[in-house]
């Protein structure tokens, strides 16, 4: 018996492949009518930008609100990046919007968050973007190594694609 994928989990970093990782996930879902489940992890702040925020802003409900707005923009970012996205398809592709039933931004370490929700989402797949080709990072970045060595269910890594590549597929 086949498996059933009824729930995708798709990570985002929202770097310019998750744009194409996320084309991947909407056709994929759209063919067998799996429901869609959005994740974004903001990683913790580093040990010495803490110390230096604290350093430089005394006051802690400042703090507080410093780090809300953080969470605020990258959720606001991750809206506005999706309705391009929505809007760019034709109104055929358009359709599978609706198989979105959750989109999140978190944070926490991302590997760990993406394999946590993914098993509180009752996810069958997750899928994930690579990193660019660069010389400073490997192809598959640490996060999607992690995810791949951890994971309990099938994880579909989406290859970096350049944007004349993008825009000729």
């Amino acid at each position: 018996m086949t498996p059933m994928i009824t729930h995708i989990l798709f990570a985002t970093n929202l770097s310019r492949n998750s744009t194409y990782a996320l084309r991947h996930t909407a056709s994929l879902a759209q063919a067998i009518g799996a429901k869609i489940h959005v994740l974004h992890v903001n990683e913790p702040v580093s040990e010495d930008a803490r110390i230096t925020f604290e350093l430089f802003v005394l006051n802690e409900d400042s703090r507080k609100s410093a780090t809300m707005a953080r969470h605020e923009m990258v959720r606001k970012l991750l809206a506005e990046r999706q309705a391009r996205f929505w809007a760019a398809l034709d109104e055929e592709d358009r359709k599978a919007r609706d198989l979105v039933t959750s989109v999140e931004v978190t944070d926490g370490y991302p590997a760990d968050v993406i394999l946590r929700r993914s098993k509180e989402l009752g996810c069958d797949l997750i899928v994930m973007g690579t990193h660019d080709h660069g010389l400073s990072q490997t192809f598959l970045g640490t996060v999607a190594k992690r995810v791949l060595r951890r994971s309990a269910i099938p994880t579909l890594i989406i290859p970096f694609r350049d944007d004349a590549e993008i825009s000729a597929t």
